[in-house]
């Protein structure tokens, strides 16, 4: 399965020193001139911590450095998707905007974004940038997407609970079983393990864990793996959590990642699949539930690791944007030095600098150190290429796992029907 995984030299380079994507010279675009100016950026938001504090700050630095004012608008995740193609359609784009890793292809491909690379080596930074990231932010030979942060996914649950029971945290898929029913015999009132139906990132790990293959490109050609044997033997386990065993509940069918985290901090749910930002929000929302979870890498079926989507976020500058150069200024100073290692330190997000990440990769944090030992020993890609964030749009995935979870289809035949609508988006039919 080394094919799916973003390896050491892939991600944690930081470490080793590797280079990543770069082109051209020019001014790396430190503006210090543009007062009365000011710079539109989006940012998403979903399961983060509460950002305002921290763009406030930035906002304040960045019309002292510039003279330019920020105006930051906080756009949900679940939303995004489609008011970035509203806006690109309509010409209204923001100078700068967070892009996830699998919308930056997507985006530079419609010609709405700016190059950056130039820039970016001017800066002096192109062998700084996390391989990783720089490779999911590249499009057609140049950078598109500045790396800023990455995340992944394990699972977190209810540390109090499990030593309330004697339990240990589960390293294999039979052990999440056993532990579901030990709450749910223990714990009525709780969802041993949510499983969401519109969290498509929750789906992958147990795809790739039983084997199987999200969709592979060979020639021209791409396929989908989501109809193959060892596909469905996860879909089915991860499925029957709630389907079979009863450890979710009917309503999360139509959760998404903000749900299953709300329904965490209201302290209804004891095992989860979630980022390894969240667990400064739980904190945050529950300060009560400090020290009562803990997190642990997904659990491979018979022992090691599920590979989860190792993601994250780019900042990207529309070539709308009438100042470039300031758009880049602002980049640059989410991306490097004092506030990137802020934003990391605040949101458990991994930084998108190999220097930083260097720091990161060392703490003993026990709630830092578990996803960074997912990220490096299991962390994997979603195919890159423009085309997938189609398939994310058309909500391919997660309407595959609702008609699972509402008992509308089988296994069978919601991957069936899952694999044939990728593969029609991704081959472009």
């Amino acid at each position: 399965m080394k094919k799916r995984y973003l390896s050491i030299a892939m991600f944690a380079v930081a470490a080793l020193g590797l280079a990543a994507c770069s082109s051209g010279g020019t001014s790396a675009g430190d503006s210090a001139d543009a007062k009365g100016q000011t710079l539109k950026v989006w940012i998403m938001q979903g399961t983060n911590p509460d950002s305002k504090g921290y763009f406030d700050e930035v906002g304040k630095a960045f019309t002292k450095k510039t003279g330019a004012k920020l105006d930051v608008e906080f756009v949900q995740w679940a939303d995004a998707h489609d008011r970035f193609v509203t806006s690109i359609a309509g010409n209204t784009t923001p100078d700068v905007a967070e892009t996830g890793t699998t919308w930056t292809a997507e985006f530079a491909d419609a010609g709405a974004l700016a190059p950056i690379g130039d820039k970016v080596k001017a800066a002096g930074l192109t062998d700084d940038l996390v391989e990783g990231l720089a490779k999911s932010g590249t499009y057609d030979g140049d950078l598109y997407g500045m790396p800023w942060y990455a995340g992944v996914r394990s699972l977190v649950y209810r540390s109090d609970v499990f030593d309330e029971l004697g339990l240990k945290a589960p390293t294999t898929w039979q052990e999440i079983i056993d532990a579901g029913n030990a709450i749910k015999a223990a714990h009525p009132e709780m969802i041993p393990f949510a499983v969401p139906g519109n969290a498509e990132f929750g789906v992958y790990p147990w795809v790739w864990g039983a084997g199987g293959d999200v969709s592979t490109k060979k020639g021209d050609t791409w396929t989908s793996g989501l109809a193959s044997t060892k596909s469905r033997e996860g879909i089915q386990f991860y499925t029957d959590l709630a389907t079979k065993y009863g450890f979710s509940t009917a309503g999360a069918t139509t959760w998404k990642e903000t749900d299953v985290l709300d329904n965490f901090v209201q302290g209804k749910v004891a095992m989860a699949l979630t980022g390894s930002w969240t667990p400064a929000t739980i904190v945050q929302k529950a300060p009560d539930l400090k020290g009562k979870f803990a997190a642990t890498p997904i659990p491979g079926q018979d022992g090691g690791i599920s590979p989860s989507v190792l993601g994250g976020s780019h900042l990207s500058i529309f070539n709308t944007s009438k100042n470039q150069d300031l758009a880049f200024t602002f980049v640059k100073m989410m991306t490097t030095g004092t506030f990137a290692a802020k934003w990391a330190e605040q949101t458990g997000y991994f930084p998108g600098m190999q220097s930083l990440l260097a720091k990161t990769m060392k703490s003993d944090d026990p709630l830092v150190t578990p996803f960074a030992k997912q990220m490096v020993d299991g962390g994997a890609a979603v195919p890159v290429t423009p085309k997938f964030g189609a398939v994310q749009a058309k909500q391919t995935t997660n309407t595959m796992m609702q008609s699972i979870l509402s008992g509308t289809k089988s296994v069978d035949q919601a991957t069936t029907d899952a694999a044939a609508e990728m593969d029609s988006i991704m081959n472009g039919k």
